[in-house]
């Protein structure tokens, strides 16, 4: 099972109000700051109607490979991760942080040192399990560097 997020972490913190504000304030960065790796890596969400569109900046701490340079290929799973979790929090209008069971990401090419981009798909949502479905691209969302399945406890 993977280790608890911030959220749950934080002494008094209610996850329910957290995402409620949020979206009242139509500001997801108020969700995020409340997590340490999204903070950490530089994500940003942008909501566009039912839409949200998950931004990874080009930062140097995320480059795994120097030489083409290329982003880190577990910053690519983490932040689509991410992505998954807090598009679940928003339309679920969570109560508490969903929690992965399952995750399978597909690297499609590589993720060069440049902006980065992610959207969420729940395909199904369930009692007690959603899936969900990620894409992720640079310049054209088109040309996918990975895409990604998640299933994930929401009871």
């Amino acid at each position: 099972m993977s280790e608890p997020t911030q959220i749950e972490t934080q002494k008094g913190l209610d996850v329910q109000d957290v995402v409620k504000r949020a979206i009242e304030l139509n500001d997801y960065s108020y969700l995020l700051e409340k997590v340490p790796y999204s903070q950490f890596i530089g994500m940003s969400v942008a909501r566009f109607g039912d839409e949200m569109v998950f931004r990874l900046p080009a930062k140097d701490d995320n480059i795994g490979n120097p030489i083409l340079p290329a982003i880190h290929g577990g910053v690519i799973a983490g932040f689509m991760e991410m992505s998954a979790i807090v598009q679940l929090m928003v339309f679920m209008q969570a109560k508490k942080v969903p929690k992965i069971v399952d995750f399978s990401i597909d690297y499609l090419r590589a993720g060069l040192h440049q902006d980065t981009f992610a959207e969420c798909k729940i395909t199904r949502q369930g009692r007690r399990v959603a899936n969900v479905s990620m894409n992720c691209w640079q310049t054209n969302r088109k040309q996918l560097i990975a895409t990604a399945r998640a299933h994930f406890l929401i009871d």
